[in-house]
């Protein structure tokens, strides 16, 4: 699969007193990244959402190996495949000049909006390969 890329800039907002990004704001990089591959997928989660299923992370294993500064141009790069037909993975780098700086693998499920874990909608699990 060929990984899809999402650009971000480094504001005076994501980064701490040292001007060095906030270790949580990768976090944020890189759910902005899969917010963008699951609406260009044409998955709509408002609809979703008003027959009462959502996307929820149930797990992420982050690796910190660099760091990026005010004004840096980051790129994130994320693949994604199905690992049930209740998980949706996601490996994810945030790249600065063709370096990682960040590693991340991300599981997604679906619940109610009661917190109820169900499967992945039928639609979402073609999408992604997964019956």
């Amino acid at each position: 699969m060929t990984p899809h890329t999402y650009n971000v800039t480094v504001f005076y907002e994501d980064t701490d007193m040292a001007g060095i990004v906030y270790y949580a704001n990768y976090l944020r990089f890189i759910e902005r990244a899969r917010s963008t591959i699951v609406e260009e997928m044409g998955i709509d989660q408002l609809a979703m959402r008003a027959e009462d299923i959502v996307f929820a992370i149930s797990r992420v294993e982050a690796d910190y190996k660099g760091s990026a500064r005010l004004g840096d141009r980051l790129f994130i790069e994320t693949t994604h495949e199905a690992a049930s037909a209740v998980r949706w993975v996601f490996n994810q780098t945030v790249k600065r000049d063709g370096v990682v700086i960040f590693a991340a693998k991300v599981t997604a499920v679906c619940m109610t909006t009661s917190g109820k874990p169900v499967r992945l909608p039928a639609e979402v699990r073609a999408l992604i390969g997964k019956s």
